[in-house]
């Protein structure tokens, strides 16, 4: 009789080899506890804070400056969602096997076990955020998908290939903004920096924690370790600093952080670390909007549950 310890050893040093030979996992391939584990853990908050993401930028739909305005800011809404239904759909293949469902999920976001990213929780009250979430923080987002773009499971892969296509124009939607509030009114010049004043710290937690040793966490590791992403939470920082910090000073604003400078020794942006208690505090829904925006997504939530009761194969034709 075959130990089957032996052979659980076996099967995980063959799936080690295909990531190593830079193979795809798919759906229905065997694989280790600890990369389901990881991959829903991930692709799920990332699924859901896209659908979460879109709150925000929906309350300036009615307010757009213009009719223009409007527009392209809802087609950016019904994106976002989109990319969410994608991603859920991506999980729903990896936690069908563990008898869960998409239902599962959301009321896991209700409860709080499901968490959206930090960003997300914060306050719009102003046009010149709502440029700012396009222009930085897709821009931040970007840099962290494109990151995974060869990320070892294929379906996920697939779909960030998609999502960073349209993310592009998102940013471009954003920087937009930006640019007409830049040359106009010493006002609509003020909202800018107001809007970076306000989020600057938001977007240096964008990325996570630097060290996981310090935080105790050792997500980074086991995503590397398993070919999903290959640079750290701080590799990705300091490439948003390299991108969107030039880029920010020559529009004439400044950086909220008076230590920022690149050291040309170390090669490296210098910059005052958020305060990750407040990190901590905001992904446990406790951040300026969280409770607001769940619960505008729970309502939304129980008002369109007549559509996915139609749509259920379980349901009769009448």
């Amino acid at each position: 009789m075959v130990n089957e310890t032996m052979l659980t050893e076996e099967k995980y040093e063959q799936f080690l080899a295909r990531i190593e030979a830079g193979e795809k996992i798919e759906a229905d391939d065997w694989m280790p506890d600890e990369y389901r584990k990881v991959l829903i853990k991930l692709i799920s908050m990332h699924g859901i804070s896209e659908i979460m993401g879109a709150l925000p930028e929906k309350e300036w739909v009615p307010k757009a400056p213009s009719l223009k305005r409007k527009l392209g800011i809802m087609a950016k809404v019904q994106d976002e969602m989109g990319h969410g239904q994608l991603l859920l759909r991506v999980t729903e293949d990896l936690i069908k096997p563990l008898g869960r469902t998409r239902e599962d999920l959301m009321n896991d976001l209700f409860t709080g076990d499901l968490k959206f990213h930090n960003v997300f929780h914060m306050e719009a009250p102003t046009w010149g955020d709502a440029g700012l979430i396009g222009w930085l923080v897709d821009g931040a987002a970007i840099i962290t998908q494109t990151n995974m773009l060869s990320a070892s499971y294929g379906p996920y892969a697939r779909a960030l290939k998609r999502i960073c296509a349209e993310e592009v124009f998102h940013a471009q939607h954003g920087e937009a903004i930006i640019m007409a509030l830049a040359e106009g009114t010493d006002e609509q010049q003020t909202m800018i920096q107001d809007a970076i004043d306000r989020w600057w710290e938001s977007l240096l937690m964008f990325f996570g924690p630097g060290d996981a040793k310090a935080t105790g966490s050792s997500k980074q590791d086991i995503t590397a370790k398993y070919g999903i992403r290959s640079k750290s939470n701080e590799e990705l920082r300091q490439d948003f600093f390299t991108k969107y910090v030039p880029r920010i000073l020559s529009l004439g604003l400044t950086i909220p952080d008076p230590t920022m400078h690149y050291d040309q020794g170390k090669e490296e942006w210098i910059y005052q670390q958020p305060d990750w208690s407040k990190f901590k505090e905001i992904v446990q829904n406790r951040g300026p909007k969280s409770k607001d925006r769940l619960r505008l997504r729970e309502l939304s939530y129980e008002n369109n549950a007549w559509v996915r009761e139609a749509l259920s194969p379980k349901s009769e034709v009448v």
